[in-house]
């Protein structure tokens, strides 16, 4: 009985959590739509200064991974597709698994790592030290003043950063096709866009909406469960960055499955 009785709870646990995690995103859009802006703000926690740390903190580090992201599917790609003598499909390969897939899934896996532990990480701390309880003292809706801002901050700049990863994605594709594949420069990218269409830029954009919602919010929750002093703190970032994970890999999942029985 042990067994099922674990098995039951999770279960239990799962579902309690998915309903706490819907209300608070749906109370995030109550606020979003009343307004995030108050003069009363802090400036640390205003919607600019969380889209520089969300975007701009996290620029290099996603370029850096889509970049050489680009040049591991073009050598790979290169093996095989020089056996058939087709090496300049490499571009079309490269462009378009990017764009649709490994550019919004690698950076939000990025931002998901930096951006939603420190999230949790910080409201977790806020939560501890019952700064989130002066906030009530002091009539602030904590979801209005702490959450609401991440949350429009990672719905803005998620999908910029994704877009800058998949150029320099496709620029580190460029790069083997040109000078290790001694493809013509001029005929790599034209034949990149002849395939590349703009449904596989906007699928990917789709994508990290929808990546940028589950960060926020997993990461928002985490932080404002947390409980347990400065373990809980631990425990709740480790937490919100394993839950961010698994739920970014099935939201691509099912969101590919969608667009590839759209477009049949």
């Amino acid at each position: 009985m042990g067994f099922f009785e674990n098995i039951g709870r999770v279960v239990i646990d799962t579902g309690r959590q998915t309903i706490e995690v819907l209300a608070l995103f749906f109370q995030t859009l109550f606020w979003l739509a009343v307004g995030p802006f108050k003069k009363k703000f802090a400036k640390r926690e205003g919607i600019f200064s969380q889209m520089v740390f969300a975007g701009l903190g996290s620029l290099v580090i996603a370029l850096f991974v889509s970049f050489f992201t680009g040049i591991v599917i073009a050598m790979q790609s290169a093996y095989q597709l020089t056996r058939f003598g087709a090496n300049i499909y490499v571009a079309p390969m490269v462009a378009v698994g990017i764009a649709r897939e490994l550019g919004p899934v690698l950076t939000a896996l990025v931002v998901a790592g930096r951006v939603g532990a420190a999230i949790a990480a910080e409201l977790g701390t806020m939560k501890v030290s019952e700064q989130i309880e002066a906030l009530e003292t002091m009539a602030l809706n904590p979801i209005r003043y702490l959450v609401v801002p991440r949350f429009l901050a990672l719905l803005i700049m998620l999908p910029c950063l994704t877009v800058f990863a998949d150029i320099m994605g496709i620029f580190g594709g460029f790069l083997v096709g040109v000078f290790n594949l001694r493809l013509d420069p001029y005929r790599y990218i034209t034949f990149s866009f002849q395939f590349l269409q703009w449904k596989d830029v906007w699928t990917g954009l789709v994508k990290s909406v929808a990546f940028a919602i589950t960060i926020s919010m997993v990461g928002c929750y985490m932080g404002l469960k947390t409980k347990g002093g400065a373990e809980g703190v631990g425990r709740a970032t480790t937490l919100s960055v394993v839950t961010s994970f698994i739920l970014i890999i099935m939201f691509d999942c099912f969101l590919t499955g969608i667009f590839y029985f759209m477009n049949k």
